[in-house]
């Protein structure tokens, strides 16, 4: 979710080398340097679910008396399940955090790499992009039609009773090739290995898709649906969505289905900053980021619980200018997703 990002270049090289002085942005009044924000910790909310549907076969009616297949369902059922629930946080601009840089004189803290929302990312250095993994196509594997192996004679059956038979026949006949085969008693046995596999799997092939005219077959979806939460506080079993057996994912809103919860609970809160030390100081402003447990579960069961580190649930500190002047080339890297420092070095 996080976008990628630019480097601003501060005044650039033709100006030398500078200072920062970092003061709070303020909308409408034009910085003479960089704008930038720190980061506000949302949660991206990723449900997969699964849509089960049973088709009848053609002869279901017939399951029983033809291939002893009992309790076979004539009627089309549906049916989802969740099968995972993720979780992901990403960084959003907080605009109570914003500054602005006015470059000075004797240092060198001249580059500073931003999101493309603004984000501070890194100074004197570049944050590597992270390399968004393309999710694999997956094809659907088409379902082989079951006439495909019938004969001229299933074909030409004048009811379906008769087709029934002649199939469930063709069934038995296949069953018999196959313990032939395996026995090597066959009346024409494959020369190798791979030969007698590649045969076996044709057989079976056919016999699947002639006993789903009985028994019916299952087709199933895979859906993701996302969710956003935006927690400015503790949450207790805020409602995500709902889900339902037979509707699948609902609104949140929507009583046909059983709520899923989440709940956010900060963990221990960083002491506050004096206010006067920070008048003090002067220098890139950057988050000590908070932690928080994050559950997400229905009323019978947990689907996730992690704890994560949120930019709100923490404090934000200072990187004073003796970090960066001409004797030291400071380079820092932060997360833009809580404002943290990641790496700090220099030479």
């Amino acid at each position: 979710m996080i976008k990628k990002g630019m480097i601003v270049w501060g005044l650039l090289t033709a100006l030398g080398s500078y200072a920062q002085d970092v003061s709070p942005y303020q909308p409408g009044n034009l910085p003479e340097g960089i704008v930038y924000f720190l980061p506000r910790t949302e949660l991206q909310i990723k449900v997969t679910v699964t849509e089960s549907q049973y088709i009848p076969g053609e002869f279901c009616q017939y399951a029983d008396r033809y291939l002893r297949l009992q309790n076979i369902s004539s009627q089309r059922k549906e049916e989802w399940k969740i099968k995972s629930i993720e979780v992901t946080p990403f960084g959003v601009p907080n605009p109570e955090l914003a500054y602005s840089i006015k470059l000075k004189d004797k240092s060198v803290a001249s580059q500073v790499d931003l999101t493309t929302d603004g984000i501070i990312k890194a100074i004197n250095t570049t944050l590597p992009e992270k390399e968004e993994s393309t999710p694999p196509v997956l094809k659907k594997k088409e379902r082989v039609n079951p006439r495909s192996f019938m004969t001229e004679e299933m074909l030409m059956a004048t009811s379906s009773i008769k087709m029934a038979e002649l199939v469930a026949k063709e069934i038995y006949n296949i069953r018999e090739s196959k313990n032939s085969l395996v026995k090597g008693q066959a009346d024409y046995m494959p020369k190798d290995g791979d030969a007698l596999q590649i045969m076996l799997d044709n057989l079976n092939t056919q016999e699947k898709a002639l006993t789903e005219m009985f028994s019916g077959y299952t087709e199933t979806t895979e859906h993701e649906y996302t969710f956003v939460i935006n927690p400015e506080s503790n949450i207790d079993k805020k409602v995500i969505c709902r889900f339902s057996q037979k509707l699948g994912i609902l609104k949140e809103n929507d009583l046909a289905g059983a709520p899923i919860y989440i709940s956010i609970t900060p963990k221990n809160p960083l002491p506050a900053s004096q206010e006067e030390n920070k008048k003090r100081k002067n220098g890139i402003i950057y988050n000590i980021p908070g932690k928080a447990d994050v559950i997400v579960q229905s009323s019978d069961k947990k689907y996730l619980e992690e704890e994560i580190s949120f930019a709100q649930f923490g404090e934000t500190e200072v990187l004073v200018n003796d970090l960066f002047n001409k004797k030291i080339n400071t380079r820092v890297i932060f997360n833009p997703t809580t404002g943290g420092i990641v790496k700090i070095d220099k030479d």
